[in-house]
């Protein structure tokens, strides 16, 4: 495991030597840095979100979790739009859950938020929905998911500070399983720099109200570049060191890395 996270980390490294030589100077990368810190912006992007997770639990598991998660604006007038977002989650872990090796397709996550067009103060809301469509008993609830959701930012400058949240109760499903009432908290905060650059941290909590107990959390330092591949196309590469904390009840890694790709096509 020694082993893998030095590779991890090479890997991390290697991939930050490219902001220098690959970064946006035209302005458009800066709107596209903004957009991206938006998580309601009028903008279409499809990120590629690769989670590395080390050290779980006392039998040192560790886990991998690729979130494809696309975002698709519709607008629905002048004043309004409807943002939709999508998570679909890959995941492979040995050792995580028990001694064994679980690999598949995760629940999927789709949230939409009715938001204002033009505002001040960015905000939306709407209804979540989790799909009970795991491949394996363990990489899922087995129960289907609805509750509200709903996010609220400020980008005064260069700066983006908000937060996501939604709660999510199980409506139907395994009734072997426990029922879900679950809230969900994503605070965060962004500097856009010149050139597309921008440097934040962001937090995902997860808490258990039936169990009473934060059954999952992390702190991970953001670090974002807008690029373009070829000549045509804009993305954003995202390096994160993840910090992991939860109840004493729960396993969590002892520590990860985030490294994402955003593809984005502007309107």
């Amino acid at each position: 495991m020694k082993k893998t996270g030095l590779k991890v980390i090479t890997f991390v490294l290697m991939s930050a030597s490219i902001f220098s030589s690959s970064s946006f100077s035209q302005s458009s990368g800066d709107d596209i840095a903004k957009a991206l810190a938006n998580p309601v912006a009028d903008l279409i992007s499809v990120p590629f979100q690769n989670n590395f997770q080390f050290g779980i639990g006392s039998s040192d598991g560790y886990k991998y979790l690729l979130n494809f998660q696309p975002v698709i604006p519709v607008s629905l007038g002048k004043k309004i739009n409807l943002i939709n977002r999508v998570i679909v989650p890959v995941i492979a872990q040995n050792k995580a859950v028990n001694s064994e090796r679980q690999n598949g397709l995760g629940d999927v996550l789709y949230s939409a938020f009715f938001s204002p067009s033009r505002s001040k103060l960015i905000w939306g809301v709407g209804p979540a929905l989790s799909i009970p469509s795991a491949t394996n008993d363990l990489l899922g609830t087995k129960k289907l998911l609805l509750g509200p959701t709903g996010v609220v930012l400020a980008q005064p400058g260069g700066w983006t500070i908000g937060a996501l949240a939604n709660n999510l109760w199980s409506v139907a499903g395994s009734e072997e399983r426990q029922d879900i009432n679950a809230l969900f908290v994503q605070p965060f905060f962004s500097y856009n720099f010149a050139g597309g650059f921008g440097l934040g941290a962001s937090s995902e909590n997860s808490y258990d109200w039936k169990n009473k107990r934060l059954t999952s959390g992390l702190i991970a330092l953001n670090l974002t570049q807008v690029i373009r591949f070829g000549k045509k196309q804009p993305a954003s590469i995202l390096l994160a060191p993840v910090y992991y904390y939860s109840s004493a009840a729960v396993n969590k890694p002892e520590w990860g890395a985030r490294v994402a790709i955003v593809l984005v096509y502007p309107k």
